[in-house]
């Protein structure tokens, strides 16, 4: 019996005719944070999606805290702990930065809403303006701030940084961390900002055609330009 706190077996999914993951494992242990890398189209998007339970497995199993959610929808997996940042951030444009983040309450008390401040005191500052003021990389920590909200114990960000400058994704990376630090929540991280995702993760697998090829600590990863060369396409050195 596995103590992860996450456990993909042998997941099988896709879309349509087309396999996308084929035979996915992989596991979180609690407080962990895994970055998940490879090149285009491996899968990385997908298998977060199945996690959460918006891709559905055709074979394999996902367990989640001892329990197997494979077969448990969304909102189900949400209610279990699992929070889900997609890359298309899915913020609320005609909101203000509060009114999104009270979206994101569920049950919980408005003064909850101080506890993404703290994370994220950009927001506070921006806190009566509209989601579409905003920028890229202050709509992307709302997009995680709301997620945060519903006390998830283990959330799964996909590509947190596209798009964004150098100094707004260490920002962003700065924030995770102090999330990390202050919640003991785990992350599954997937990115193309290898060298960052690495340095902000303490293990990594490469994904290629829906499947584990490598897996390593974060920081021994990043000083194995040719693991990275071979599976990603390129060096972070």
């Amino acid at each position: 019996m596995s103590d992860a706190m996450l456990s993909v077996q042998q997941a099988v999914a896709g879309y349509g005719p087309t396999t996308v993951l084929d035979g996915l494992s992989f596991e979180v242990t609690t407080g962990q944070r895994l970055a998940m890398i490879g090149r285009n189209g491996v899968g990385k998007t997908t298998a977060l999606r199945a996690v959460m339970g918006l891709v559905p497995l055709r074979a394999g199993r996902i367990v989640f805290e001892g329990e197997d959610v494979s077969s448990l929808s969304p909102h189900q997996r949400a209610q279990r702990g699992l929070g889900y940042v997609p890359q298309t951030r899915d913020i609320f444009p005609s909101l203000t930065v509060e009114e999104n983040l009270l979206a994101g309450l569920k049950q919980r008390p408005r003064v909850a809403l101080d506890e993404a401040y703290a994370l994220f005191p950009r927001l506070a500052e921006r806190r009566r303006n509209g989601g579409a003021q905003l920028s890229g990389g202050e709509q992307q920590m709302l997009s995680v701030a709301r997620a945060l909200l519903g006390q998830p114990r283990l959330l799964l960000l996909d590509e947190p940084l596209e798009g964004l400058a150098p100094l707004i994704r260490q920002e962003l990376l700065a924030a995770f961390r102090n999330m990390s630090r202050q919640t003991e929540i785990a992350v599954v991280i997937v990115e193309q900002q290898v060298d960052e995702a690495l340095g902000y993760a303490q293990r990594a697998v490469i994904l290629d055609h829906g499947t584990v090829v490598h897996e390593a600590e974060a920081g021994d990863l990043l000083q194995d330009d040719a693991t990275l060369e071979r599976w990603v396409g390129m060096a972070v050195h």
